[in-house]
């Protein structure tokens, strides 16, 4: 009787260890909790380490999912697409489910190379001394227009960029881009470009890695002319939104 005693009283601690539900936040923070009640908009919690401390609550659309202690998960994806198949782990689902929900609106910061032939065009026309290489800096708007099941989406994007003042020169430019972006990352877009050397067409492609919850996104672009043109190279970075 009494080893049977001792033994229960040994299965304590680790049965409480496993009545813990597990709440995996969209960021990627993992929190050993005890659900106490979901409401429309909020989950509402006690930590696991102090469950006599006070409710917490915490938006729904911050929730990933809810793994209880009975082993059961719950996904709060409604508005991503299709779960993937039981098979596949939460963590694959969640870099699914985050790359097809991608904005990369953010800073851009990089570099030019003019042809020689298109350098000295702009030299002549307005006067001046700019050298072929220079850096840019500027801002990308994005707007996603579709995303379809297998995670690729349309995209239309607006790139102003100020360049050369390394030099001492205003060099503007603006581009404007209709383009696809795959699951994984990679997009290309093709649209009209205005700088001080006119109008013409440009065209773009880049992917993007990701790191503790920021977007860095890799693009480079070349905007042919009958001068020989001008290729570019941006870098940028944004946090993850949805």
């Amino acid at each position: 009787m009494k080893k049977l005693l001792f033994t229960l009283l040994a299965l304590v601690p680790y049965l409480a260890l496993q009545a813990q539900d597990v709440l995996l936040k969209r960021s990627g923070e993992e929190i050993q909790v005890k659900v106490q009640e979901i409401t429309l908009n909020e989950v509402k919690y006690k930590r696991f380490d102090n469950l006599e401390g006070p409710i917490i609550s915490i938006a729904k659309r911050d929730v990933f999912m809810i793994k209880y202690e009975n082993g059961t998960k719950e996904v709060f994806n409604e508005t991503a697409p299709a779960a993937a198949a039981s098979t596949t782990s939460a963590g694959q689902r969640w870099r699914d489910y985050d790359q097809q929900s991608l904005k990369l609106s953010g800073p851009r910061i990089g570099f030019t190379v003019l042809s020689n032939k298109y350098r000295d065009e702009i030299n002549e026309e307005f006067d001046s001394d700019v050298n072929a290489f220079m850096t840019q800096f500027g801002w990308q708007f994005e707007t996603r227009i579709f995303t379809l099941e297998s995670g690729m989406s349309g995209l239309f994007e607006f790139v102003p960029l100020v360049g050369g003042l390394e030099q001492g020169k205003f060099l503007p430019s603006l581009s404007a881009l209709i383009g696809l972006r795959g699951a994984k990352g990679f997009e290309f877009g093709v649209g009209p470009n205005i700088s001080l050397g006119g109008a013409g067409l440009v065209l773009a492609a880049g992917t993007n890695f990701q790191s503790q919850g920021v977007n860095f996104p890799v693009n480079v672009a070349f905007a042919p002319s009958r001068d020989g043109g001008r290729f570019s190279v941006l870098f940028g970075f944004n946090s993850r939104k949805y």
